[in-house]
């Protein structure tokens, strides 16, 4: 008799349909999020009225600086993910992508001279400075990347790097959550929630991708049913 074989569960992937109608949500609940803070920022800022500036007043200059680059890095990201631009148009994504950085560089010598002129205390600015430092390195390293050719790296990253482009975007909707700015004094919450606005969404985004690239080695591996031994 033939010995038999236990037969192997293949595992199932995840429905193509439902990955995309779930980043679908996430991206339009992000540029809808997006719209209404440059909206807002923006809107408080359009007047020149050192009332509406207050300590930004005497450092206006530097504020538009970062301002305007900041403006022109959320508004490419969401074009960039929202559309099949990268797909479609390959040298139309390079060109986006090339004026995303320099809004990149731009809001970042901004953000430089807030922090240098700022009379906040340390813990705050280093808290700026830290987020600074994180958008430009996580670019730095997508660039990098598509520079040798590594595509899904290059993708990889550049979520990252918008993840902390909305980092400011993230920090209001924390500040405005109930009870919040009551757990600790404002110098103690305020650069806490600055570390957190970058941080806890870069460590969600890594725990999604050590999960989907578990599930992809389990599909591309699956285990080899073992064949009973002995007569039966």
């Amino acid at each position: 008799m033939q010995p038999s074989r236990t037969s192997s569960i293949q595992p199932r992937r995840p429905s193509r349909l439902f990955r995309r109608v779930g980043s679908a949500i996430v991206l339009l609940a992000i540029a809808i999020i997006g719209i209404d803070f440059l909206l807002t920022v923006y809107g408080k800022y359009r007047h020149l009225d050192p009332a509406v500036y207050t300590m930004f007043w005497t450092r206006r200059g530097w504020l538009w600086t970062h301002l305007a680059g900041g403006a022109l890095t959320i508004t490419l990201g969401l074009v960039q993910f929202l559309t099949q631009w990268p797909r479609a148009y390959p040298h139309l994504h390079r060109w986006t992508g090339r004026a995303y950085i320099t809004g990149m560089l731009i809001a970042c010598i901004g953000a430089t001279g807030l922090i240098a002129t700022s009379p906040a205390p340390f813990a705050i600015r280093a808290a700026f400075a830290a987020t600074a430092l994180a958008w430009l390195t996580t670019a730095l390293i997508g660039v990098i990347a598509i520079r040798g050719g590594r595509v899904p790296s290059h993708r990889r990253w550049m979520v990252r790097n918008y993840l902390v482009t909305l980092a400011p975007i993230t920090f209001r909707v924390l500040i405005q959550v109930p009870g919040m700015m009551e757990l600790a004094p404002p110098p103690v919450m305020i650069p806490l929630l600055l570390w957190t606005s970058w941080l806890l969404p870069l460590l969600i985004c890594e725990g999604v991708y050590r999960t989907v690239d578990r599930a992809g080695v389990r599909h591309n591996n699956p285990p080899q049913p073992k064949p009973l031994r002995g007569p039966i």
